[in-house]
């Protein structure tokens, strides 16, 4: 890019997260303490100030029809979505921006808006751990990749939560000027250059709510009163009274795994919770009825793709690490 100016537009309404603006927005703005030229600009579909979902005023620069063409347009998430649909407005300003800029970018819930213009039809995109369901179950045509921190296809990018936003924003800064500029902002701003794992790790318990049968919430209850105890098939199914196909069967039925997998995703959780009370990943292992780190280290990296010492770097408690 040179000394070219490189105009960056941010479409914000009413509700929007403050942070998906200001992470991205602080990224370019450091961009340009070390020379690059980021001319932001922060847009509304009437041109008017918005309030953002924690109630501060967001005063903006004009409306889509008052801005040249944006080289990037920044789609950034909120509260309101997905949980109502996209305004018409929203979508009629964000399809003009995506239609003149020479790439688009979401954050977090801003998949959504993009969305709900057909932009990501046939593209891969992904959004918040919480919502990436969501927005499979309503855009079909999308290829929803839910652990991504972000994904690119073609001129198209979307990040995951919140804080997601500013690793897209490093990214798209090192397309425009390397990877010693992005690494130079990541390092002004005590963020990673890039995240060891995916958002995954960040996300809720694998087991997800309780079964709704009585049969296999004993078994959440045995293996949380005994991690470590023999929970086989074999001693499952004889404990509830149950030959070992049916017990299979129901696992089948109502949660789509088998009874050996929901039994590690159990312990699974037990050993996070453990690390992240301050356990070594051995005492971690042993506890939550690995049979041994090695096993343990091998579902992380299945599940998270990181250590159970890098998990643990990340999401112990602070008391611990004082």
């Amino acid at each position: 890019m040179g000394s070219t100016t490189h105009r960056v537009a941010i479409l914000v309404y009413d509700g929007v997260n403050l942070l998906d603006v200001a992470g991205p927005a602080e990224v370019f703005g450091e961009a340009n303490r070390l020379g690059a030229d980021y001319r932001i600009v922060l847009l509304s579909a009437t041109g008017t100030d918005v309030a953002s979902s924690i109630g501060v005023r967001v005063a903006v620069d004009g409306s889509p029809a008052s801005e040249p063409d944006p080289d990037t347009f920044v789609m950034p998430g909120g509260v309101v979505y997905p949980r109502t649909p996209v305004t018409r407005d929203l979508i009629e300003a964000s399809r003009e921006l995506a239609v003149r800029s020479g790439r688009v970018a979401s954050v977090c819930s801003g998949a959504f808006v993009l969305a709900a213009t057909g932009l990501l039809d046939g593209k891969r995109a992904t959004t918040h751990w919480k919502i990436t369901g969501e927005l499979a179950a309503r855009h079909p045509k999308i290829r929803v990749e839910p652990d991504a921190i972000y994904v690119r296809d073609g001129t198209t990018y979307s990040s995951a939560g919140v804080t997601a936003g500013i690793d897209l924003a490093l990214a798209l800064v090192e397309e425009d000027h390397g990877p010693d500029m992005s690494r130079d902002v990541a390092r002004a701003l005590v963020v990673y250059l890039q995240r060891a794992g995916g958002q995954s790790q960040f996300s809720a318990p694998l087991q997800g709510p309780p079964p709704r049968s009585p049969a296999l919430r004993t078994v959440v209850d045995l293996v949380k009163a005994d991690p470590a105890g023999n929970h086989s098939l074999g001693e499952l199914a004889g404990h509830l009274h149950l030959s070992p196909r049916h017990l299979t069967r129901l696992f089948r039925e109502e949660l789509s795994t088998t009874p050996a997998r929901y039994v590690e995703s159990i312990r699974f959780d037990i050993a996070k919770a453990l690390l992240d009370q301050g356990h070594t990943a051995t005492q971690a292992a042993s506890l939550a009825g690995f049979p041994s780190y090695e096993s343990l280290r091998r579902v992380f990296a299945r599940e998270l793709s990181i250590s159970p010492a890098a998990y643990q770097r990340r999401f112990r408690s602070a008391r611990h690490g004082e």
